[in-house]
């Protein structure tokens, strides 16, 4: 039987250079494996801390979509869907909800960073609580795998083995499998503060930027601190401008900028002129196959409303096993 992969992002717009090499990159390899795959808008997850945004949740979810189409991702060979189109998302949650003791929910490890990051204003409410038990029906209403994680994100997949656990305890069904972390490898990208790229930092380097605006972010990008003074050697691998050259320049220029800089025979200024002309010039189709997808998005709704059908029928064989567990199969239909 063909294994499954299933992983999502949350609609909040635009995707940055982190998004698509930290993620999207990974989805699109994972084409090439013998694979059921399943990507979806995590709409209903924006919800939670982000409800008073609701309204520009559409918007951003055909951005978003039109962001993965542009980079690669192949709607012929994954399912792409709407979380908010497959209700049998929502009954599940509800019915693991039922189940899940609050205790639980109170030790994610995010639980309290997000809190003290976002405030208890966007934080005091059931979904943000909840936000967990929901992402462990997201995975398991397709009996995924493996879930694609970077190492510091294993921690809450753990959560879902748990209530996996759990719940076949106590139906003695055996309906969910535990879904694995598939190891990816996350390249470091650094806004261009310094800390690590986000939308949230207003620091992030978008895929719907032009070459000029990508260029002017380039310029004003913190460096190396050693490197006060272009006679001032410096590290290239601690700098946020050689970790982008590490994505989007040839081999050859990398070790040529990362022995300069070590000597202090390249200045930043001309460091970060050749990672302007490399990054433009990588980013350029995918940029001119957005700017035609601006323009069909119409076509890439429906891509979305015929893989939320696909993702539908799968999920709802899932969720009649569901039922039966819980309340067998003499229940009223």
């Amino acid at each position: 039987m063909k294994k499954t992969v299933l992983s999502g992002m949350r609609p909040t717009g635009n995707l940055h250079l982190g998004n698509l090499y930290g993620a999207l990159k990974n989805w699109i390899a994972l084409e090439k494996e013998n694979y059921n795959r399943f990507y979806f808008v995590a709409d209903w997850h924006a919800l939670t801390t982000g409800f008073d945004n609701s309204k520009e949740i559409p918007e951003n979810t055909i951005n978003m979509v039109i962001d993965w189409l542009a980079f690669g991702l192949s709607p012929e060979k994954n399912t792409l869907f709407v979380q908010s189109l497959v209700k049998e998302h929502a009954e599940l949650f509800l019915l693991l909800s039922m189940i899940t003791p609050v205790g639980w929910l109170e030790r994610v490890p995010s639980y309290k960073d997000q809190i003290a990051q976002l405030g208890k204003a966007k934080t005091s409410n059931y979904g943000f609580l909840g936000y967990p038990v929901l992402m462990a029906a997201d995975i398991i209403i397709y009996k995924a795998h493996y879930v694609p994680v970077g190492l510091d994100q294993v921690a809450h997949l753990e959560f879902t083995r748990e209530l996996v656990r759990h719940f076949n305890n106590i139906t003695k069904a055996r309906v969910f499998i535990e879904p694995q972390p598939l190891l990816t490898e996350v390249p470091k990208i650094l806004g261009i503060d310094g800390r690590k790229m986000s939308k949230s930092y207003d620091n992030a380097i978008y895929l719907s930027d032009s070459e000029e605006e990508t260029a002017k972010k380039i310029k004003i990008m913190f460096t190396d601190p050693r490197r006060k003074r272009k006679t001032d050697p410096g590290v290239a691998e601690e700098c946020g401008v050689f970790m982008l050259h590490k994505i989007f320049s040839p081999k050859q220029l990398q070790d040529e900028v990362k022995e300069a800089c070590a000597k202090a025979t390249i200045g930043c200024v001309e460091c970060k002129k050749k990672l302007t002309e490399n990054l433009n010039k990588s980013l350029k189709p995918v940029r001119e196959k957005r700017e035609l997808l601006i323009n069909k998005k119409e076509d890439v709704k429906e891509i979305l409303v015929e893989g939320s059908k696909k993702a539908s029928k799968e999920a709802s064989k899932t969720l009649e096993e569901v039922r039966d567990a819980i309340f067998s199969t003499n229940r009223l239909r």
